[in-house]
């Protein structure tokens, strides 16, 4: 599947642009509108950056959270620190542990957080803050030749941005 992605500056070039699309014949189930009045991004389906960032923190503190626990652990036990004497050796290993465990989560939420957010959500994030900044996009999906044919009336109302993505075969 091919997606064509035009970026126009306001709802009257957006509207001119949507009704040249349908004067020429294109099927308009296949043709979408996204801005203030219409389709919002969550609508139309744009990930949202927060989903991958979740997930991939979540991911990340599989295997960090256990592995700090025992990275404290056995650094208390190689350097026989004493944190809380009353709760004897063992205890301050576990606190070690503990507290290894606290900052391999740490890690996995800020590392695992922001790199999901920055490279989880794709080019989603720069139309999601175009549609908040009031621009208007119009979506074209299809095969190649309905892209194509997209393009060229596209161009005539000079977008902002105009973009087209190949779907990954799955």
């Amino acid at each position: 599947m091919n997606y064509l992605i035009a970026v126009l500056p306001d709802r009257i070039q957006a509207e001119a642009a949507y009704t040249a699309l349908e004067a020429e014949g294109l099927p308009m189930d296949k043709v979408s509108l996204l801005g203030k009045g219409y389709k919002s991004a969550d609508e139309y389906g744009f990930i949202d950056p927060n989903k991958p960032a979740k997930r991939m923190a979540t991911q990340m503190s599989f295997w960090l959270v256990p592995f700090g626990f025992a990275a404290g652990y056995g650094f208390n036990v190689s350097t026989q620190i004493m944190l809380v004497p009353a709760i004897g050796a063992v205890g301050n290993h576990m606190l070690g542990g503990l507290f290894g465990a606290i900052a391999a989560a740490m890690g996995s939420f800020f590392v695992g957080g922001g790199a999901g957010l920055s490279l989880g959500s794709g080019d989603a994030l720069p139309y999601r803050n175009r549609l908040k900044a009031g621009k208007y996009i119009i979506v074209v999906e299809g095969a190649a030749n309905l892209t194509n044919q997209a393009t060229k009336i596209l161009k005539q109302f000079n977008p902002e941005n105009i973009q087209g993505y190949i779907a990954p075969q799955v």
